[in-house]
């Protein structure tokens, strides 16, 4: 009979063997002619096997449940998600043959609910996303299993001194470049837990590179690193999936980022379909939030006469959004003109042109 110790043993090894096999994810430069002493560039997250950035934390995820004792054979694994986390912990879950559910507001993709059932999951869909949290907890006790809870530990599930982290990554293959130490970091916050990685790792290795962080409408995060307060609440979810949270959750860690931008629903969607007519690929909202952080970080890096690199993260595919931000009707139900917002963007980036209804705010 197989001990707990030996399935410990076994699930580490079948996860860090999948690790083996796949590649690293590709850096991909942009060129825009009105800034040329700035290099952009995306690291293209969406080309993990499970199509998100959120691969790399689901693996941690497991992987600190494991070495903490916390899963066994046949121990049923829930997570609280809007749709990309939860897609690759089910298939962390199948690889190790644990069943697994993803709670979820009602709201989530269609597409997201697809790929999670896909790899095994089931989605238990909630109508008030403020109770994610509760409901998994409910969940994890009914069915005696673990709920691995992505807001908590994603900060602390990351290794980030190594472990071919997505900041490691970024710094590696930036070593040829023109501009080999990005002046900036541009990160969204969901969890805290990309952005608490990337600000720890340029600390540890001493790196002049500072850390954005954007946040969307209908989301904390921004004014509780303008306040300083963690007790900011909202009633409501943010329209750009996979980030943004209303409530400040535990691995959001304000001390280790520079800057944050609040950035409008309508910027972040003309800049999501800007990227995808520049890449000739489709990608999700969260990546063009961040786009608008970098355009207004080399805005103001012209403006002073700087030269450098500037790093955000293509965080997932458009195409899980085809039902939404590539659907005109669900524009139009929101009250966006994409056209028109895409047309300004467009024009700003032409020449180089600040962009207004941008708040933000410095580390003090």
């Amino acid at each position: 009979m197989t001990s707990n110790r030996d399935w410990v043993h076994q699930a580490i090894r079948t996860i860090e063997a999948d690790f083996n096999r796949s590649a690293d994810t590709h850096l991909i430069p942009i060129h825009l002619a009105a800034y040329p002493n700035i290099d952009f560039y995306l690291k293209d997250e969406s080309s993990h096997p499970t199509g998100s950035l959120k691969h790399r934390l689901a693996r941690s995820l497991f992987l600190y449940a494991l070495t903490n004792g916390w899963l066994h054979a046949g121990s049923t694994v829930i997570e609280a998600s809007s749709g990309s986390t939860a897609v690759s912990e089910a298939y962390f879950a199948r690889l190790l043959k644990l069943p697994f559910i993803a709670v979820m507001p009602a709201t989530t993709s269609p597409e997201k609910i697809a790929a999670i059932t896909f790899y095994g999951g089931r989605c238990h869909l909630v109508a008030d996303p403020t109770q994610l949290i509760a409901e998994s907890q409910r969940l994890a006790h009914e069915t005696q299993g673990h709920f691995l809870d992505q807001f908590t530990y994603a900060e602390r599930a990351t290794d980030w001194r190594a472990n071919n982290n997505i900041a490691e990554s970024i710094f590696s293959q930036m070593s040829l470049e023109r501009h080999p130490i990005p002046r900036w970091i541009v990160a969204s916050a969901g969890t805290g837990g990309t952005s608490a990685t990337l600000g720890r790792f340029v600390r540890y290795r001493r790196y002049a590179t500072q850390i954005a962080c954007v946040d969307p409408e209908n989301s904390v995060f921004f004014d509780a690193f303008c306040s300083g307060r963690k007790d900011h609440t909202l009633q409501q979810g943010s329209k750009i999936e996979g980030i943004g949270r209303p409530r400040v959750e535990a691995s959001f860690m304000p001390h280790v980022i520079d800057t944050m931008f609040k950035v409008p629903d309508r910027m972040s969607l003309a800049a999501t379909h800007w990227l995808s007519n520049y890449l000739g690929r489709r990608v999700g909202g969260s990546t063009g939030c961040n786009w608008i952080g970098v355009l207004a970080l080399a805005h103001q890096m012209q403006a002073r006469g700087e030269a450098g690199s500037i790093v955000s993260v293509l965080c997932d595919s458009g195409d899980r959004y085809a039902h939404s931000y590539y659907n005109p009707q669900w524009l139009s139900q929101h009250g966006i003109d994409i056209e028109q917002e895409l047309a300004e963007l467009s024009a700003k980036i032409g020449q180089a042109g600040a962009l207004s209804d941008l708040q933000r705010q410095d580390k003090d």
